[in-house]
């Protein structure tokens, strides 16, 4: 299978979306990203750095289980770390603010 190479994050997204079809994958990218929210808050809030390596094992851990656990595949960021990594918060942004179903639904059929 050919590497498929993207010129932009605006071409990455769809397919970073169609990578995260199963609703549970999902749950845990949001659970993960918003746990290192509310942990970088605290470190903020309370100067405590020393804790700060573990931002990236919750927020990474979290969706990783979501691939292996449930969608069984690689996770994007493997290949694609930067687009991954600003996908991840964009997807968060999405459902958040009711857009990620329209989204979603653009990309699996963009796949077919």
């Amino acid at each position: 299978m050919s590497e498929k190479r993207f010129q932009s994050f605006h071409q990455f997204y769809p397919f970073y979306l169609s990578e995260h079809s199963d609703r549970r994958c999902r749950a845990l990218h949001y659970t993960g990203s918003l746990l290192v929210l509310a942990c970088l808050g605290y470190l903020i809030a309370s100067g405590n750095w020393q804790w700060v390596w573990l931002l990236p094992v919750i927020g990474y851990g979290f969706a990783w289980i979501g691939h292996f656990g449930f969608e069984h595949n690689r996770p994007a960021t493997f290949q694609y770390p930067l687009y991954s990594f600003l996908a991840d918060w964009v997807m968060l942004k999405d459902w958040m603010t009711g857009q990620l179903d329209a989204k979603l639904a653009s990309a699996l059929e963009g796949k077919q």
